[in-house]
């Protein structure tokens, strides 16, 4: 039941009487359930829910977070975001606090609920068209991270976000990241704004198809720059190489599993040779280099440099458990961890 799910009591990681800030599980489970508590918000505000009826603030305050303030889209009034100050007891005994956050910054998904749901499939189009970065709800949402970062430095800031949220702290991230400011980053179920290869299940097809899209990307991209010469000594990809988000990653669920191909194809390509047409291939998108060819700018948003990928391997039982917040805290959850960094 809805309520049941939205209940901490009932859903969340009551497990978790002592966090380690040096465990990844750790963080990942908090960074999920922050997450979980901007939905929360959200339908406590849509359900008139107030006060001892509210259920959001356990998502927080479990793990001693504050609620600094809620981020409000200027179009619908809902809540999409939400900073938190993390707010230790003095007398609470814990050699890892120096790996926590002072403020963590969230961004909720997609709600399929009628206060809500209009403004966010018009979000959830903008980012399938590449557009996210021209919405008024990612301007707060980088003027949020923004004044944070500038009042207490990168170092203490975490962003946190699931789905269409995802995208928002990628968007926010990258954005950051360009100015030189390395946020740490949770994002899990980040939308890849791509077709489904990775669902395919013969290797060599699925090889293949890439590889002929990398290719006809990489000899696009080529062309573009020759009609469009670009200060090549200046690589935007390199720049954001030091940037590492977390990205947190179902195999089972289409919107996000292609992040598993998109970095392991990038490794496949170095060891046959082809490095350099990946290289080209890795920092642009088909869509992305047709709206430049019409004269239309875009932000693909899935395209990042560096990555630590948390993969589950735990199975999940259908497509609204695979792309849901709530697997990120599960006690039995199994996860295979990878890096990537760009070189």
């Amino acid at each position: 039941m809805e309520s049941e799910r939205e209940s901490f009591d009932l859903s969340g990681p009551l497990h978790l009487t002592h966090v380690s800030w040096d465990t990844a599980y750790h963080r990942m489970a908090v960074a999920a359930s922050l997450v979980q508590g901007v939905y929360i918000l959200e339908r406590d505000r849509q359900e008139k829910r107030e006060g001892s009826n509210a259920l959001a603030p356990p998502w927080w305050t479990f793990f001693q977070f504050q609620l600094l303030r809620p981020l409000v889209d200027d179009v619908d009034s809902s809540i999409f975001g939400a900073i938190y100050e993390f707010r230790p007891s003095s007398s609470q005994c814990n050699d890892t606090l120096y790996k926590s956050p002072r403020y963590v910054i969230a961004f909720r998904g997609t709600l399929t609920k009628s206060h809500s749901v209009s403004r966010d499939i018009e979000l959830d189009i903008h980012l399938i068209k590449q557009g996210l970065h021209r919405t008024s709800r990612s301007e707060i949402a980088i003027q949020a991270v923004r004044n944070m970062v500038a009042t207490v430095g990168d170092s203490n800031v975490w962003l946190a976000g699931h789905s269409l949220g995802s995208a928002m702290a990628m968007l926010t991230g990258k954005t950051m990241a360009k100015n030189g400011m390395f946020i740490e980053s949770f994002l899990f179920n980040p939308p890849f704004v791509s077709a489904p290869i990775e669902r395919i299940k013969d290797e060599r097809v699925k090889h293949g198809i890439r590889f002929a899209g990398s290719v006809i990307t990489a000899g696009l991209t080529i062309a573009m720059q020759a009609k469009q010469p670009k200060d090549l000594s200046v690589d935007p990809f390199a720049a954001l190489a030091a940037w590492v988000p977390g990205l947190f990653v179902n195999p089972s669920d289409h919107i996000c599993s292609e992040y598993i191909g998109y970095f392991e194809h990038r490794r496949k390509m170095d060891e046959i040779g082809a490095g350099v047409i990946e290289r080209l291939a890795t920092q642009n998108s088909l869509g992305g280099l047709l709206m430049s060819a019409f004269g239309k700018e875009s932000e693909p948003l899935h395209l990042i440099p560096s990555a630590s990928l948390t993969v589950k391997i735990t199975p999940s039982r259908d497509f609204k458990e695979s792309h849901g917040i709530h697997q990120w805290w599960k006690a039995d959850l199994q996860v295979e961890h990878k890096l990537y960094n760009y070189k």
